[in-house]
């Protein structure tokens, strides 16, 4: 698994799109697509994302649709959007690295997502749309939850039901001096302010603000 991993972002950092690829799949759709969420007035900003696909094929995105998000509390059932404008790829994902600032904590974190064949298994699943049975239905939009203490959590989006967590995929967060790719990588050079909708949607509240 180490020595797995090192590979991987070997070939994230370098951004190699010629790499070997493994267990080619075809599958049912154009493209796939990732967006971000965050608690609510608890923001985070995503800087910079690399992407290994089951194909071999690696993406860089500096370019990165941004968290949106209104949970409070804990994650709602249905966070996350469908279509994303730059965050897509065309084969399902083997591993996500990617620099974000967490406002709230005042703090760049470097996280890592490792996923198992079942997520790539349900991606290419289809059935009946829930809204429209005469259409079908692909587990093809992935939600990334950003939330204080640097806690991650990753879903594909249901057929009208809520999402379902991919429980089986390795998260590692990492910060301050550990951090790697993300060194010096950050929005918010000159240091991180609360905004006034952040500071009265904290007050009396106990950090980190809910159940991530």
């Amino acid at each position: 698994m180490k020595i797995m991993a090192v590979l991987l972002s070997f070939l994230l950092l370098v951004g190699c799109n010629d790499t070997i690829a493994q267990n080619k799949i075809k599958v049912p759709w154009d493209k796939w697509y990732f967006t971000f969420s965050t608690p609510k007035d608890l923001p985070a900003q995503v800087t910079i994302v690399k992407l290994l696909d089951t194909d071999g094929y690696g993406y860089v995105f500096k370019t990165v649709d941004q968290p949106q998000g209104n949970s409070t509390g804990t994650w709602g059932a249905y966070i996350g959007k469908g279509i994303a404008t730059f965050n897509k790829a065309d084969a399902p994902p083997q591993m996500i690295k990617f620099c974000w600032d967490s406002i709230i904590d005042k703090k760049t974190y470097e996280t890592t997502l490792f996923f198992a064949a079942d997520t790539k298994k349900k991606m290419i699943t289809s059935e009946p749309a829930w809204d429209n049975p005469s259409k079908t239905y692909y587990f093809r939009y992935m939600v990334i939850g950003l939330a204080p203490e640097g806690k991650v959590r990753v879903w594909l989006q249901s057929n009208g039901k809520p999402n379902i967590e991919q429980t089986s995929t390795k998260i590692i967060t990492i910060s301050d001096k550990k951090l790697d790719m993300c060194k010096r990588v950050t929005n918010f050079p000159n240091g991180y302010e609360y905004s006034e909708g952040m500071k009265e949607f904290i007050k009396d509240k106990v950090y980190p603000y809910g159940k991530w």
